[in-house]
């Protein structure tokens, strides 16, 4: 069985996430969700309701789960028997820091290939981050991310 593991803070999950995750769950037969915990970084939404948002999104993925870790995700998928961690790229800037990502992987657990997909057209622009600012700005951001993001903004 050929396991992908999709890792990422998830703060939200954007339609740019989505995207990615069916392409990646056509490319495998089982696609791990994986909230890749950093406790350094300042998040918007709780782990809990960001795993809450993340299986909501993707409730309707049958070969798709959702989990997290706060460990290297290296070591994650090892456990998982996974040898392939999913990325997307957006842009040319996403290449620079995701190279080095991969290369610090393959340092950590050679056994483990970074699989690269490329955003889609109407998706490249969108992260976690713009997705926050415009929210907090008062822009409508319905077209950019899951109801399940929309559903978790009315609670805070």
């Amino acid at each position: 069985m050929r396991i992908g593991i999709y890792p990422g803070s998830f703060d939200p999950i954007t339609n740019g996430h989505m995207d990615i995750l069916r392409r990646a769950a056509s490319l495998f037969d089982e696609v791990i969700l994986l909230l890749a915990v950093n406790p350094s970084k300042k998040s918007n939404f709780t782990i809990e309701e960001r795993l809450e948002i993340m299986k909501e999104a993707t409730k309707d993925m049958p070969n798709v789960r959702v989990d997290f870790t706060d460990g290297f995700t290296v070591d994650y998928a090892k456990k998982a028997g996974s040898a392939h961690i999913i990325r997307g790229l957006r842009a040319v800037t996403d290449f620079e820091y995701e190279f080095q990502l991969a290369a610090a992987n393959k340092f950590v657990d050679p056994e483990v290939d970074m699989v690269f997909l490329m955003a889609g057209q109407t998706t490249s622009f969108i992260s976690s981050s713009m997705i926050n600012e415009l929210h907090k700005n008062g822009a409508d951001i319905s077209p950019l991310v899951p109801p399940a993001v929309l559903k978790a903004y009315e609670g805070k």
